[in-house]
């Protein structure tokens, strides 16, 4: 079951994870999908079951600021009474996540190459949308999308929907082709920081925070459980 989060600032759909075990009922008919899941390079990002303390995420979102001189994320963590500084950049992420993309990667795909990949992959709804809606899908990339918009997703709401660069995502790894995930995921908590914004990405940012500060306080009255999505899927 998902904890519910006290602050209207954490949403718990969002950056939550998938499982892989096919010896679930509900799983029963992605196993195909899951094998998939399981030697792509998003696997660390869709399954990794981390856990998240609240006060950790609700520190980084309340100092974070990006410098253009160094082109980096900067925030703090509380460690005792001390302020830890905390630099990320796209690396940092290419790095923890284990994406295994390049800087030099494409962070776009074009619209037909997307499109046409998703009426192989059994799309039915109206083609011309410039968002396609996962319930169009066939059974087995429904539950791909599904882990995609729910892990990878920016925002809160709109589950249902796979916004471009979801479909970029999707695209990308299906097809092997280059793309920048971790540049994507940066720019969308660059844009966070001036927006009305919210606690995003608390998975992500943990590992960021455990991976930079080794034995950061856990204090289990602050902790999300960060659940699997399957009590959602379709």
């Amino acid at each position: 079951m998902f904890l519910q989060a006290k602050s209207s600032n954490f949403d718990s759909r969002h950056n939550i994870c998938c499982t892989l075990h096919k010896s679930l009922s509900k799983t029963k008919p992605f196993e195909e999908i899951l094998d998939f899941i399981g030697r792509c390079q998003m696997k660390k990002v869709l399954t990794d079951k981390h856990k998240v303390y609240r006060s950790h995420i609700e520190c980084f979102w309340t100092g974070e600021r990006y410098k253009e001189e160094d082109k980096a994320i900067h925030s703090f963590a509380l460690v005792g009474k001390d302020d830890i500084e905390l630099i990320i950049k796209p690396d940092d992420i290419r790095r923890v996540l284990d994406l295994k993309d390049k800087d030099e990667d494409v962070v776009g795909l074009s619209e037909r190459l997307c499109k046409g990949l998703w009426i192989r992959m059994g799309f039915m709804g109206v083609e011309n949308e410039s968002h396609y809606n996962k319930q169009n899908l066939s059974q087995p990339y429904k539950f791909l999308v599904h882990s995609e918009i729910h892990a990878m997703g920016h925002r809160k709401g709109g589950y249902d929907v796979a916004v471009e660069y979801i479909m970029c995502m999707v695209t990308a790894l299906i097809l092997h082709h280059p793309y920048n995930f971790s540049q994507v995921i940066f720019e969308h908590m660059k844009a966070n920081i001036t927006s009305d914004k919210f606690f995003q990405y608390p998975r992500f940012i943990q590992m960021l925070l455990d991976d930079k500060i080794k034995n950061l306080e856990e204090d289990a009255s602050n902790e999300l459980i960060l659940c699997l999505m399957l009590r959602s899927i379709v």
